[in-house]
């Protein structure tokens, strides 16, 4: 079986649909643990979708509600990154990160994030002083700030490029152009219908779906998934503004979080570039398009804690999409992995909702479906 087609039939031990870095992350953490693992993807390489349209930042674990699989996957996942990362020479920086608040009315919800953090295991986050502060980033303003010193940020192709090393070293392989287009669950088996070079059928042992944005799409076409079984999903786009020029920023700065996401910061790529963003624009479909317009709103947001924001400077750069749980108004939702408890005992693992902190619990997320499965 090569890495670029499939046999017209098939048996086969596990098969991890999507190549995004949790799909990546999860079929090698099969692999290691002795399994005979084979990857679909639809698109034509790997990580086209939500893993190269983020902001690429190393989580902390400050914000999410302690227990939640967000709050343990994140926290353990970093610890694991970055001893992967480290190890493996994959390209990053532990820039730390300033959350700021802007205004005395802000400074509660800074407390707020160090109770929450602190309940969470994360215990580096410290208290600037103003002229600390001023040391820290000259060029912002605020009356208070937070530091998290373990925040950073990834090359996240490198990651699934080493993610996919590991995986093809423990004998797996990632098919592309493969697009998953029915199935039924079955007794101790999964079947799933394929569209690639060529129709076929696979008989898997074992199926994860890490389909990200269409992971409640793929849970769709096989039959024996209960529909009560696949949450609604939300599509939540943000747009991304970079900064032409000699970035003003030495690390990640964050003003307070919102109802749909960590609010419109700055974040620095490995080449020290700057890019503000995302945005929330709900959408009912996938949809890619850039807004020029919302420049003016980036422009108020950021100006809040970078007055001297030149408008000339800000030019669009991409967008990405966030697969929801929680819609607009709607608490934020927590990921949602639903195992073989939640499928009748039978061996389908649905991965849905996996959006921030997803890059940084990549690791954890697939030892939490190794546990599923056992």
């Amino acid at each position: 079986m090569s890495a670029g087609s499939i046999a017209t039939t098939e048996q086969v031990d596990c098969v991890v649909i999507g190549a995004g870095v949790v799909g990546l992350a999860t079929a090698r953490a099969l692999a290691l643990s002795g399994r005979e693992v084979l990857v679909l993807e639809t698109e034509g390489a790997i990580g086209t979708g939500i893993s190269s349209r983020n902001s690429e930042v190393i989580h902390a674990g400050i914000y999410y509600p302690t227990g939640t699989l967000k709050a343990r996957l994140c926290v353990a996942g970093k610890k694991l990154l970055y001893e992967y990362i480290e190890h493996k020479g994959v390209e990053h920086r532990r820039l730390g990160k300033l959350i700021l608040a802007t205004s005395a009315e802000e400074v509660p919800a800074l407390k707020k994030y160090e109770a929450q953090a602190l309940a969470n295991g994360v215990d580096d986050l410290r208290w600037p002083g103003a002229e600390e502060i001023r040391d820290l980033e000259p060029s912002v303003h605020s009356v208070a700030g937070l530091l998290s010193p373990s925040s950073g940020i990834i090359d996240s192709h490198g990651l699934m490029l080493g993610f996919r090393a590991d995986l093809e070293l423990g004998g797996g392989i990632v098919a592309l152009n493969c697009t998953v287009v029915g199935g039924e669950l079955r007794e101790n088996a999964v079947v799933l219908e394929i569209d690639g070079d060529s129709r076929l059928s696979l008989l898997a042992r074992t199926v994860v779906n890490c389909a990200g944005l269409y992971a409640q799409t793929v849970s769709s076409k096989l039959k024996g998934v209960a529909p009560s079984s696949i949450p609604t999903r939300f599509l939540a786009k943000g747009h991304y503004f970079s900064m032409t020029g000699r970035a003003p920023f030495r690390r990640l700065v964050y003003p307070l979080a919102n109802a749909a996401g960590l609010g419109t910061h700055v974040t620095l790529d490995l080449a020290g570039n700057a890019r503000f963003g995302p945005d929330v624009q709900w959408l009912d479909e996938v949809d890619y398009c850039f807004d020029d317009a919302r420049k003016d709103e980036f422009l108020r947001a950021i100006r809040l804690y970078y007055p001297d924001m030149d408008e000339s400077r800000l030019q669009p750069a991409y967008t990405g999409i966030r697969p929801k749980l929680s819609g607009p108004g709607q608490p934020a939702a927590d990921f949602c992995i639903r195992g073989p408890a939640e499928h009748s005992h039978q061996p389908y693992v649905a991965l849905y909702g996996i959006e921030s902190p997803g890059l940084t619990a990549s690791m954890a997320i697939g030892e939490h479906v190794l546990g599923l499965l056992r």
